[in-house]
């Protein structure tokens, strides 16, 4: 199974089908009380997302940082309420100009038709070659850029 899609919510509803019985954005994909988790992330970027205002900023965040390309499925693992997401992603870091090209595996567990826990799987070690290291990473996620 390969399936392309030029956005992370155009993912998520690809992957997940008629187990996502969600609104047209991408908050209406997740609970208001959605946890978001990334176990390998860096020093400097946050583990743990509470809410869905903490995930509108955190996704907002990442713009100035990353510009993602085509996100690629390659593999839905269901099992009730909980699906496991194998897929990548193409893109550049945007003051780096370096490429961004991340696996991911993903353990979405569902509530209501809803997204309501994330845990995120990922190599650090792309992000902090994309961003210019684990300081500019960090300054990068607080709005800061390289010069200042």
């Amino acid at each position: 199974m390969d399936n392309k899609f030029d956005s992370f919510s155009g993912l998520l509803r690809g992957a997940l089908g008629d187990r996502l019985k969600a609104g047209p954005e991408i908050s209406d994909i997740f609970t208001e009380d959605i946890l978001f988790e990334f176990p390998y992330t860096p020093e400097g970027l946050p583990r743990r997302l509470e809410g869905i205002s903490a995930l509108e900023d955190h996704l907002a965040r990442l713009g100035p940082m990353l510009e993602l390309g085509e996100f690629t499925l390659h593999a839905v693992h269901p099992a009730n309420e909980t699906v496991v997401l194998e897929f990548s992603c193409t893109g550049a870091g945007v003051e780096t100009g370096l490429p961004y090209n991340q696996d991911y595996i993903s353990v979405v567990t569902l509530r209501e038709g809803r997204i309501a826990r994330y845990r995120d799987y990922w190599n650090p070690l792309v992000v902090l070659r994309t961003l210019g290291g684990a300081e500019a990473a960090a300054k990068a996620y607080k709005g800061e850029t390289a010069n200042g």
